[in-house]
């Protein structure tokens, strides 16, 4: 299998990017957080047998460059990143996937009907902030009483650093970010690459349903009919960006499939591996047949 890693010049910066494999048209891969990295996407690496599978760590983030200019920090900038990145590697057709933040990103540059994207995969995102916002809070209300309260307590203070505050986030983030106990391997070393990190808190907040970045009122479902490549929808059914979010994507993109990952929370590419792999392939393969490549 083909491997070769490097690394790309963005906006005067070093972008790091590993590509995996040989074949088919490439799959090029948006990671969440803001700021994550692409260490928790890793599983997707078992498609590297049908198509080349490219991941970056985003500027910020990861093994690219950490710039300290917080200016930098905006959709905009990370659109034009994607072109840079696909332009440097010559990915003039290529399928799409957007998990979490990675989708927002997704969605914006799609907005800007880009050439040569054969199929688009939107994981575990939305196409409003407002909505995820609205729809973990629905979540919070689930919660033991005392968890809720204690969120409650030091989100009024603006204590977002206390110890029994992170405690309540975590029993969230077990619900909702992911179920499976103790967190892959992966998915620990890309929370560990965003907490605290410049990027998370400029764009999204301090944890997943705390929303006060320059994101927090970003809202493009009124425009998805303006997607016309084959999509397909992934969500868990208990995921932090619920299968509602899904649903307006759904309904809003001409030409979208949605599925649910019935054990699954916000990463289900790792919480059931083999069938994400194969619902993934199976619909890159159609997507391929249907377009002239």
């Amino acid at each position: 299998m083909n491997d070769s890693e490097g690394k790309i010049k963005v906006d005067g910066h070093n972008v790091w990017y590993r590509r995996m494999g040989s074949g088919g048209v490439p799959l090029l891969t948006l990671h969440g957080g803001p700021g994550a990295g692409h260490d928790y996407l890793e599983p997707l690496a078992g498609l590297a047998e049908q198509r080349p599978v490219i991941f970056f760590d985003q500027l910020g983030c990861g093994r690219s460059d950490q710039p300290d200019d917080t200016s930098l920090w905006r959709i905009e900038r990370f659109v034009s990143e994607v072109d840079q990145v696909r332009d440097a590697l010559g990915l003039g057709s290529v399928h799409l996937f957007g998990q979490s933040w990675g989708g927002w990103l997704a969605i914006e540059y799609m907005l800007h009907q880009p050439r040569g994207v054969i199929g688009l995969v939107l994981a575990s995102t939305s196409a409003s902030l407002p909505q995820f916002t609205m729809e973990t809070r629905k979540l919070i209300a689930n919660l033991p009483q005392g968890v809720q309260e204690t969120l409650q307590r030091y989100e009024d203070a603006g204590d977002y650093e206390n110890e029994e505050y992170e405690a309540a986030v975590m029993e969230f983030y077990k619900r909702h970010l992911c179920r499976l106990d103790p967190f892959p391997e992966p998915l620990a070393r890309s929370a560990e690459i965003v907490h605290n990190n410049p990027v998370y808190l400029t764009m999204n907040g301090p944890n997943e349903f705390t929303h006060t970045g320059n994101l927090k009122n970003w809202d493009r479902s009124a425009r998805l009919d303006e997607i016309r490549t084959p999509t397909l929808i992934t969500v868990g059914r208990y995921d932090e960006l619920t299968p509602a979010c899904a649903e307006t994507l759904r309904d809003g993109i001409p030409n979208a499939k949605m599925v649910i990952f019935e054990d699954s929370a916000h990463v289900a590419h790792l919480e059931e591996t083999e069938r994400y792999l194969e619902t993934l392939g199976d619909f890159l393969a159609r997507a391929e047949s249907a377009a002239v490549v």
